[in-house]
């Protein structure tokens, strides 16, 4: 390896907290263009960033349930994730978005709240 090669590496390194194979294989990729290796190398990061923030997302709400209550008395519990899929039913299909309308309409109408709690936190009330 010439000189040259082992300082754009060495700088990939250095500005980006990547490893020699990560830094030899990016600049590969970019032709030798150290700009363009750093390019390569931080929307790589950045998606890995986002998938890693989607996937602790969709686990907390794994773990997450949501209630309809009136005073102490629980009416429904439902895990988050199903109250996503009603929510995507509602878009796709009118009669759904009807019948979802309908019972908000009745719970705001009844004074129930709405919480949502996870295993790490309290219970979030709305006030519907």
């Amino acid at each position: 390896m010439d000189e040259q090669l082992l300082q754009k590496i060495d700088l990939i390194r250095e500005r980006m907290g990547v490893s020699y194979r990560e830094a030899k294989e990016a600049l590969d990729r970019a032709s030798g263009d150290v700009v363009g290796a750093l390019v390569l190398l931080e929307e790589e990061l950045q998606g890995g960033y986002l998938c890693e923030k989607l996937k602790e997302t969709l686990e907390k709400g794994i773990n997450a349930k949501l209630r309809l209550k009136k005073g102490d008395y629980t009416i429904l519990e439902c895990p988050v994730g199903l109250g996503l899929a009603g929510m995507l039913g509602m878009l796709l299909s009118d009669d759904l978005a009807i019948l979802g309308a309908a019972f908000t309409v009745t719970a705001l109408l009844s004074r129930c709240n709405l919480e949502i709690a996870g295993k790490e936190r309290e219970a979030k009330e709305i006030q519907t």
